[in-house]
This record gives C-alpha cells, structure tokens and sequence, in this order.
C-alpha cells in the first residue's frame, strides 16, 4: 500500500477508494516502520460521528478542538437540549451557550436539568 502525504484534513488518492480492496495484497514489509502500532488502511460504510446524528462535541466535520463551535453539520445535535443543531440557545449571547456544550460535568447537570 502506498503513502499519503497528509495535506491538513485532506489526502491526496491515486486511486478510487469505492473500488474493491482486497487486504491479502497488502503486506507489513511495505509499512516502513515495523512496530507494533495499529493503522487503519481502509474504510468502507457508515461511521458513527460522521454518518449519523452525533452530540456537536464529537463531530468529525467540524472537530471540537479546532473549529468555531456554532459550526454544525446536519447530524449534529445540541448536547443540552437534544435536538438538532442549533437549538434556541446555541449562539454565544449568554454565558451558556450550548454550542460549547461537551461531555464534561457543568453540561451534563445541565442536560439534566434540561430533561426535567
């Protein structure tokens, strides 16, 4: 299997990744380290934070770390109000916007409150 040179969240195919990929022709001598680490060579289906509606915090398209949190793809979802992005209260007027909503403790109070 050839190398990729990685461009940002880009990569640059010499071939069409919807043709048939047939593993037995790859071999670990062509991995040009020889460890233990695991790669990913191939990818065919759905993926779960891409392809299906996903808490904003955990989406591919637009990664938490670093992108603008008010940036939404059409599967995400507000983690506090569980409803589609952007809920009512996404935008950062107030202190607690729920496009900085993630996994952590002060949301998930929130989201519980929320749900009552």
């Amino acid at each position: 299997m050839k190398i990729f040179e990685e461009k940002e969240d880009c990569f640059i195919l010499d071939f069409d990744p919807n043709d048939s990929f047939d593993s037995e022709k790859l071999s670990s001598s062509e991995n040009p380290e020889s460890d233990d680490d695991v790669a990913i060579v191939h990818e065919k289906g759905q993926v779960a934070c891409r392809d299906y509606p996903h808490p904003r915090h955990l989406c591919l398209k637009y990664p938490f770390g670093s992108t603008n949190h008010q940036l939404h793809c059409n599967n995400c979802y507000c983690y506090v109000c569980d409803v589609a992005a952007p809920c009512p209260h996404w935008t950062p007027v107030a202190y607690e916007s729920h496009c900085e909503a993630s996994a952590e403790r002060r949301w998930n109070r929130l989201r519980e409150l929320h749900r009552k």
